[in-house]
């Protein structure tokens, strides 16, 4: 289901509304059969930039428009919308399926898998759509895989701007792992006496 907005997004302050362009992970973003490799990182930017196309962009290799964009996250989140804004002259992607936890798949894993949502895309030179998620099935969210199997008939597909929009929670998932190991026992915290014992030496 794609959500058309029908006001200024300036006057009613969509841009900050439940962003979650801070909250991705930037330097771990990755793309496969992206033409230039690490530009998929240009795609992401605030949203009163998405239509900026004057810089670098997301580009397929040409004659295979297909590309798996990978997306981890500082924290965990939940995502209410995905905005894909694409190129010109058929070179925007025309179908967006979604994989969620999934670190490492590729297109033979995206091909064989079930997505947990997939959506029928239309151009949006303009970025005034959005899709809506199934929110129930993106709680929990630390990483999200969109695969991008087609276009509208170029001879590569183009992307300048994807958005997400969600919550995050307060949490860093890099203090998640500090918390587990400080819990985590030391045994070198907890030798008895007769261990220290012996491990002393006794001058004579």
């Amino acid at each position: 289901m794609a959500c058309l907005h029908d006001h200024s997004c300036e006057d009613h302050d969509c841009s900050s509304d439940w962003s979650l362009y801070k909250h991705i992970d930037l330097s771990k973003v990755t793309a496969l059969n992206e033409a230039v490799p690490g530009s998929v990182k240009s795609v992401f930017k605030a949203w009163e930039e998405r239509l900026n196309t004057s810089g670098e962009r997301l580009k397929s290799n040409e004659g295979d428009p297909e590309l798996l964009v990978y997306i981890p996250f500082t924290s965990d989140v939940k995502i209410k919308s995905i905005s894909v804004v694409g190129g010109a002259d058929g070179t925007s992607p025309s179908k967006m399926r979604v994989f969620i936890n999934r670190e490492g798949i590729d297109f033979s894993d995206a091909e064989g898998t079930q997505a947990i949502q997939e959506w029928e895309l239309v151009e949006n030179l303009q970025g005034v759509l959005e899709y809506q998620t199934r929110y129930s099935k993106f709680q929990s969210v630390a990483n999200i895989t969109l695969h991008f199997p087609e276009n509208f008939g170029g001879d590569t597909t183009q992307i300048h701007y994807i958005g997400l929009k969600g919550e995050a929670t307060q949490l860093k998932r890099d203090v998640v792992a500090t918390i587990v190991y400080e819990i985590t026992p030391n045994p070198s915290d907890h030798k008895t006496k007769a261990e220290l014992d012996g491990g002393l030496s006794h001058v004579e």
